[in-house]
Formats: C-alpha cells, structure tokens, sequence
C-alpha cells in the first residue's frame, strides 16, 4: 500500500507500508556500523515477518525503513529504525517514525529501545524514557 508523498530537500519521497516487491538488492547497505550486518536476504526476511513496516523511497531506491512487531491489541515494539547516511538529516526517519506511530494509534504502549545519544529523537514524538533491560545474541546475525 503506498502512502502519500512528503516533500524532500531534493524532491519527492514515497512512503508505503508494505516490503511486497523488495528483492534483496534493494537493501544492500543498510545497518551501517553494525558490527555483524545482517545480510540483505536476512533484512528482507525482518521486513516481511515484522507486523508493520514503513518504507522511503526516493525515486531510483528505498532510503529507510522503520519496522514494529505487535500483538496487534495492547503492545508494539520499534526494533528497527535506519536512514541510509546520505539521506540523513532531512526529515525522513522523522517521518518513517511518525507514520508507524501513526498506524500504531489505538495501542496502549509502544516501546523503543535505542542508544543514549538518540533519547532525544525519540522524545519528540511523544516517548518517555524508561528503565529496560535487553540480551544481544551477534551469532543470529549470521
């Protein structure tokens, strides 16, 4: 499903809600920094299994995504959330977050876990910091 467009600093961007048509090619190059990326096939797999999914698109390639696992009654997660670096600072990720809040509505909490530096983004929208707790498993990235 696509949805409407947002203007960009270098035209438009289309968002859609749905990976169907991604083939890992589209994909190579995301994770950046990560010290074991998955791999494209890998990355596809997430974004089709995910619940929710937002997508950017300029006009050649997909230039962020945001994904959300839910019980789809109570509770939603934001596990993922990139911007390939080029596009960056332009409002995207801003946008990839405000549309999958946008679908996540009606739930009673949803929960993001990120690095300390990014609190402050995230706050924007609305999110509260709270105390929590994760496990990282690098071998399931392989």
């Amino acid at each position: 499903m696509h949805l409407p467009t947002h203007g960009g600093h270098d035209g438009q961007m289309e968002y859609r809600s749905s990976a169907q048509g991604v083939e890992p090619d589209d994909l190579v190059g995301f994770f950046d920094g990560w010290p074991s990326p998955p791999s494209p096939e890998k990355h596809l797999a997430v974004l089709h299994s995910s619940s929710h999914v937002v997508l950017a698109e300029d006009a050649r390639r997909i230039v962020g995504f945001v994904t959300a696992i839910s019980d789809g009654v109570l509770a939603a997660y934001l596990p993922l959330l990139e911007v390939r670096r080029e596009w960056r600072g332009r409002g995207v990720g801003s946008e990839l977050v405000r549309r999958i809040l946008a679908e996540l509505q009606g739930l009673y909490m949803v929960d993001v876990v990120c690095d300390a530096h990014l609190i402050p983004f995230y706050q924007r929208f609305g999110l509260v910091p709270l105390a929590g707790l994760a496990r990282r498993n690098p071998s399931a990235l392989m």
